[in-house]
C-alpha cells in the first residue's frame, strides 16, 4: 500500500524537479532583461525586481543592428525552410513511389552526408562560394543551411512517405485524377504531420546555427541574430548582462511563436485525410 502511494509522488517530485531545472534559467533570462543595470549585481540577488524597466529593450532596437539581424534571421530561416521542406518532400514522393536502379545507394549516401560533422565541409564549401561570387550574402547561407539539414529532412519526410498507403493513390487515378494531382489531392494531406515536422526541424536548425554564419558572413548587413549579437557582445570591453538578456528573450520568441503555431496543425494533421467508409 506505502509502495502504491510513494510511487507517484517520487514520479511527481522528480518531473517538477526537472521542470523547474529546466525552466529556471528562461525565467531568470527573462527577469533579468527587465532589471535595472543596479540590481544586477546586487548581493544577495533578489529574484523579482524592485523597480521593472524596458529600457533595455529599447536600446537594443534604437541603438543596435539588432533589428537588421533579426530581419536576416527571418529571411534566412524562412526561405530555407520552404527550399527544405519542398526539395524533401519531392524527393522522398521518388525514393518512395518510383522504381529506379541506384535508389536504395542514393538515399544511403543522404544519410552518409548528414552523419558527417559540419566542420568537414566548412571550407569546400566557402571556397565553392567563394568561386562562385556568392560569399557573404545570406543567399550563401541558405545554401550551407540547405546542405545540413535537407538529409535529415529528407529521410524523416521518407519514413512518413513510407507510411501512406499506395491503394489511396491509385484510387485517385482510378477515379481521372493525374499523378500529380493524386499527390496534391492525397498525399499532401496525409503527409502533414510529416510536413510540419521537417519544417518546425529546419526552422529551428536555421535560427540557432551559428558555425556556418560565421565563417561565411563578415558583414553586418548579412548577419544573422546568432553571429550578430556576438559581434556586438565583442565590440564592447563591459558586457551589458540585461542588454544581453533582451536580446536573448527577443531571439526566443519567434521560435515559441512558431512551435506554437504548428504544434496546432501538428496535431490537427494527425486526422487529416482519414480514409472513411
Amino acid at each position: 500500500m506505502m509502495r502504491k502511494f510513494l510511487g507517484p509522488v517520487v514520479l511527481n517530485v522528480f518531473a517538477w524537479t526537472t521542470i523547474l531545472a529546466v525552466a529556471f534559467p528562461l525565467f531568470w533570462m527573462l527577469v533579468t532583461s527587465v532589471k535595472p543595470q543596479s540590481e544586477l549585481f546586487r548581493r544577495p540577488p533578489t529574484m523579482l525586481p524592485e523597480s521593472w524597466t524596458f529600457e533595455h529593450y529599447w536600446h537594443l532596437l534604437s541603438q543596435t543592428n539588432f533589428l537588421v539581424y533579426f530581419r536576416n534571421s527571418v529571411m534566412l530561416s524562412t526561405v530555407t525552410t520552404l527550399l527544405v521542406v519542398t526539395v524533401a518532400t519531392l524527393g522522398a514522393y521518388s525514393l518512395v513511389r518510383f522504381r529506379y536502379r541506384g535508389r536504395e545507394s542514393l538515399a544511403f549516401m543522404v544519410l552518409f552526408t548528414y552523419l558527417l560533422p559540419s566542420v568537414v565541409l566548412i571550407i569546400p564549401l566557402y571556397l565553392m562560394l567563394v568561386s562562385m561570387g556568392l560569399s557573404n550574402t545570406l543567399f550563401s547561407l541558405v545554401i550551407a543551411y540547405t546542405t545540413f539539414a535537407l538529409p535529415y529532412a529528407l529521410w524523416l519526410m521518407r519514413s512518413f512517405m513510407a507510411g501512406v498507403p499506395d491503394d489511396l493513390e491509385y484510387a485517385a487515378m482510378v477515379d481521372g485524377a493525374s499523378r500529380m494531382g493524386a499527390f496534391v489531392d492525397v498525399i499532401l494531406p496525409q503527409l502533414l504531420p510529416g510536413i510540419i515536422s521537417t519544417a518546425l526541424f529546419t526552422f529551428i536548425l536555421s535560427w540557432n546555427e551559428y558555425l556556418y554564419a560565421l565563417v561565411l558572413v563578415n558583414s553586418d548587413e548579412a548577419r544573422p541574430l546568432t553571429t550578430g549579437v556576438m559581434n556586438m557582445l565583442i565590440s564592447s570591453f563591459n558586457i551589458e548582462w540585461s542588454l544581453l538578456m533582451a536580446a536573448s528573450v527577443m531571439m526566443s520568441v519567434p521560435l515559441i511563436i512558431v512551435f506554437a503555431f504548428l504544434q496546432s496543425y501538428l496535431t490537427r494533421g494527425f486526422g487529416a485525410g482519414a480514409v472513411k467508409g
